[in-house]
C-alpha cells in the first residue's frame, strides 16, 4: 500500500516537475522518466525494489497498444501521401536493412554469438517517435524531411516488434528457420493491417451509432475497442501492434461522434502509459550491472548509429529525391527509445538464458542514443542548414466536442512568416459558405476576429467549417496571405 499510494505517485509527480523544468534544454520526458526510475530503484536510493521482468513485459505490451494506436491516430493521410514512399520504406525495409547491417557487423566482423547478434539487431532496429517529437518541436525543418522522419518513427515500431517476436519464438522453441515460420511472418505482417482497417471502420460505425449523453462512456468504449482489436488480432496469430496502429490511422482520418474528445483522451492516455512504462523500466535496471556490459553497449550504439542506420537511410531511399543533407539528418535522427527497451524484455520473459544481458545492452545503447543523438539533433540540423527557429506553440485554442453526428469541425491554420508581416483583412477573405473564423491567436494574445482585423505572419487561425472544406480553407488563407507578405 505504501508503494502504491506514496512512492509511485511521488515518482510521477517528480517526473512531470523535472520534465517541465528541463524542457528549456529539450530533454525528452522519457529520459527523465528513466532517470527517475533508476535513481529511485534498487541500486541508488533503494525506495522500490523491483525485478519482475515478466510483469514489466506485460505492462509494456499494454502501454505499446495505446502508444501505437495514438501514433496511427495522429498520422494524417495528406502528410502520409506526400512522403509515403520514403517514410513507409524506412518504416519497413529500412528496419530490415538496419537489422541486417547491424547483425552482419556484430556476427561476422566482431564475432559475437549468433543468438546475441540476432536478438540485438532486431530489437534495436526501430526509432522512437516520442523522443523525436519532443526534441524537434523547437526546430523548423523542411516539411518533407520532418514529415518523413516523424511518420517513419511513428510507423516503424510494428516491423521491429514483428521481427523480435519471430526471432524470440524461434530461439525459444529451439527450431531452425522453417517455411512455416516464414509464412507466419508474412501472415502477421499482411493480416495485421487488414484486420486493423476493418476494426477501424467498425469502430467508426459504432461511435456514430451509439450516442450516449455521458461523455465518459466514449472513453470506456475507446479503451475497450482498442484492446479488443489487439486481442482479436493476436488470437488470429496476426500482428496486434500493426492492427491497432492501422485502426488508429483509420479513426484519425475518419469522421465520428466525439472525435475531438477521443483524440484528447488518447493523447493523455498514451502520455500516461509512456511515462509509467519508462519509470517501471528504470526501476527494473540495476546500474551496477552496467559495469559488465558498458563496453559492448557502447560498441552496439556505435555500430547501430554509424553503420546500421546510415546504410538503411542511404540505401533504403535510393531514387526518392530526398537529398544528401536530408539523408544525413535522417540518419542521425534515428533515436532509439521506448520500443527497443520494451522488446528487450521479451527474451527474458520467454526464458532465454541471455535475456538479462540483452536487456542491459539494449538499455545502455538506448540511453546513449537519447543523450548523444537527442542532445545534438538541433545542432546537426543547423550545421546542415536545414533548420530555423521554430514558431512558438499557440497558447490558446478552441475545441469542438460533438455529442451527435455532424460534418462541422474546427480547422486550424498556421499562417506563414515572417512574424508580424501584414496580411489581408478578414472582410476581404472569401471563405467557403458556412465557414466562420472563431479565433485568432497571435503570440500570447487573443485577437478578436472582426471584419477590420488584419491577419499577420505567424498568426494561428481557427475556423468553424464543414470538414470537407478544410483543404479549400487552408489554401485560401495561405494564398490570400502570400501576396500581402511579398508586397
Amino acid at each position: 500500500m505504501l508503494t502504491l499510494y506514496l512512492i509511485l505517485p511521488a515518482l510521477l509527480v517528480a517526473v512531470v516537475i523535472a520534465s517541465v523544468w528541463l524542457e528549456r534544454w529539450s530533454v525528452p520526458v522519457i529520459l527523465v522518466a528513466l532517470g527517475t526510475g533508476i535513481v529511485c530503484g534498487s541500486d541508488v536510493l533503494k525506495l522500490w525494489h523491483f525485478d519482475d521482468m515478466v510483469l514489466t513485459n506485460q505492462c509494456a505490451n499494454l502501454a505499446l497498444v495505446f502508444i501505437l494506436f495514438h501514433g496511427g491516430f495522429m498520422t494524417k493521410r495528406a502528410d502520409f501521401r506526400a512522403v509515403a514512399l520514403p517514410a513507409s520504406g524506412l518504416a519497413t525495409w529500412g528496419v530490415l536493412l538496419t537489422a541486417g547491417a547491424t547483425f552482419a557487423v556484430l556476427r561476422w566482423i566482431l564475432g559475437w554469438s549468433m543468438e546475441l547478434s540476432l536478438l540485438l539487431s532486431v530489437i534495436i532496429s526501430s526509432t522512437d517517435a516520442a523522443a523525436i517529437f519532443s526534441i524537434l518541436r523547437r526546430q523548423s525543418l523542411p516539411q518533407k524531411l520532418s514529415s518523413t522522419v516523424e511518420i517513419e518513427s511513428a510507423a516503424n515500431d510494428p516491423m521491429a516488434i514483428l521481427l523480435t517476436t519471430v526471432a524470440v519464438a524461434g530461439l525459444a522453441s529451439g527450431e531452425s528457420l522453417q517455411m512455416s515460420t516464414v509464412l507466419l511472418f508474412f501472415w502477421k505482417f499482411g493480416a495485421g493491417p487488414v484486420i486493423g482497417y476493418i476494426a477501424g471502420r467498425v469502430i467508426i460505425r459504432l461511435f456514430n451509432w451509439l450516442t450516449p449523453q455521458d461523455r465518459g462512456y466514449y472513453y470506456v468504449l475507446f479503451i475497450g475497442v482498442v484492446m479488443l482489436t489487439y486481442g482479436l488480432t493476436e488470437l488470429a496469430q496476426a500482428s496486434g501492434m500493426l492492427a491497432v496502429f492501422t485502426a488508429g490511422f483509420v479513426l484519425g482520418n475518419g469522421s465520428f461522434v466525439h472525435k475531438q474528445g477521443v483524440q484528447n483522451f488518447s493523447e493523455a492516455l498514451s502520455t500516461i502509459v509512456n511515462i509509467g512504462m519508462f519509470v517501471l523500466m528504470g526501476l527494473l535496471v540495476f546500474p551496477r550491472q552496467f559495469a559488465d556490459v558498458w563496453f559492448e553497449g557502447l560498441v552496439l550504439f556505435l555500430v547501430l548509429t554509424f553503420v546500421g542506420r546510415p546504410l538503411a537511410v542511404f540505401i533504403g531511399t535510393i531514387g526518392m529525391r530526398l537529398g544528401f543533407r536530408n539523408k544525413v539528418f535522417a540518419a542521425w535522427a534515428g533515436l532509439r527509445g521506448a520500443v527497443p527497451i520494451v522488446l528487450a524484455t521479451y527474451p527474458a520473459a520467454a526464458g532465454l538464458p541471455i535475456g538479462n544481458e540483452v536487456f542491459n545492452l539494449v538499455f545502455f545503447a538506448v540511453i546513449l542514443s537519447i543523450i548523444i543523438q537527442g542532445s545534438t539533433l538541433g545542432l546537426v540540423a543547423k550545421w546542415l542548414g536545414l533548420s530555423a527557429p521554430a514558431r512558438p506553440k499557440a497558447l490558446f485554442n478552441l475545441e469542438m466536442i460533438t455529442m451527435a453526428k455532424s460534418d462541422y469541425d474546427m480547422v486550424i491554420v498556421d499562417l506563414p512568416g515572417p512574424k508580424g508581416t501584414p496580411g489581408p483583412r478578414l472582410r476581404d477573405l472569401r471563405l467557403p459558405e458556412g465557414a466562420i473564423i472563431t479565433l485568432i491567436t497571435r503570440g500570447d494574445t487573443v485577437v478578436l476576429p472582426k471584419g477590420e482585423t488584419r491577419l499577420e505572419g505567424w498568426d494561428q487561425i481557427t475556423v468553424l467549417a464543414h470538414a470537407p472544406d478544410e483543404d479549400k480553407i487552408r489554401e485560401k488563407l495561405v494564398e490570400s496571405f502570400a501576396p500581402a507578405s511579398t508586397a
